[in-house]
């Protein structure tokens, strides 16, 4: 369902000159299956997410979204991908429902206030979907951003630190949320930094530094791959 091969992406800055922030990174995600994407901060993982999710122009590299080149065809890849930030951006003055029904509109879906209603009662929403945006908890937040990410059904999701900044209850329900969407035959990839959490969710996993993926496979394989146990140890291990 996607598939990333040798992407690169370079930057220019004044106090570094030229660098590369993603390094030639190659992995795939099938069907149903969760890929979870790890590094520490400045890795280049949101770097490469922004690129699949085609926000950002690779140097090199083929991406391939449900067979489409996205590079070729970015509005055809966008057609069948959903990118969810770390940031929500929601629209303080506007209801849940008003930002869903509006996504749904600008991404051409027929009915769009019967699909906000499906999707926010899906996500467990339908209390507050009337109550501005600005008046919601981060949990609250987060289902928003996800109703408002699915309404074309996308054949892969994008999450980015999708668990940032919320309480235990809530990390446990973004969390359900997502193997949801492997169940629905998403092609997921999971951004995190989080070992705890991934461990529980992912099928497999990459971890990346200095934007590259160093070591991919299963949890089992990559623990094996480490000589450890813990995948926080192991984490540690590819990173230092």
């Amino acid at each position: 369902m996607l598939v990333v091969r040798d992407l690169t992406k370079r930057f220019r800055t004044a106090s570094r000159g030229t660098f590369t922030a993603v390094d030639h990174v190659s992995f795939s995600v099938a069907a149903g299956e969760i890929y979870g994407l790890l590094g520490p901060n400045g890795a280049g993982k949101t770097t490469t997410l922004r690129m699949i999710a085609t926000l950002a122009v690779p140097d090199e590299g083929e991406l391939l979204v449900d067979s489409v080149d996205a590079r070729r065809h970015p509005v055809k890849a966008r057609e069948r991908l959903a990118y969810v930030p770390a940031e929500a951006g929601l629209p303080d003055r506007l209801s849940p429902r008003e930002v869903v029904v509006l996504f749904a509109r600008i991404q051409g879906v027929a009915d769009p206030h019967a699909v906000a209603d499906r999707l926010l009662d899906r996500l467990g929403a339908t209390s507050y979907r009337d109550t501005p945006c600005g008046d919601l908890s981060t949990g609250m937040k987060r289902r928003v951003v996800l109703a408002r990410a699915l309404v074309h059904e996308p054949k892969v999701l994008l999450l980015d630190e999708p668990t940032d900044g919320l309480d235990v209850p809530g990390r446990r329900d973004v969390l359900a949320q997502i193997r949801e969407q492997a169940r629905a035959g998403r092609a997921v990839v999971l951004s995190s930094h989080i070992m705890g959490e991934v461990e529980q969710v992912v099928d497999r996993i990459g971890i990346v530094t200095r934007g590259q993926v160093v070591v991919e496979g299963t949890v089992r394989e990559v623990l094996e791959k480490s000589g450890t146990t813990r995948l926080d140890d192991a984490f540690l291990r590819w990173v230092e």
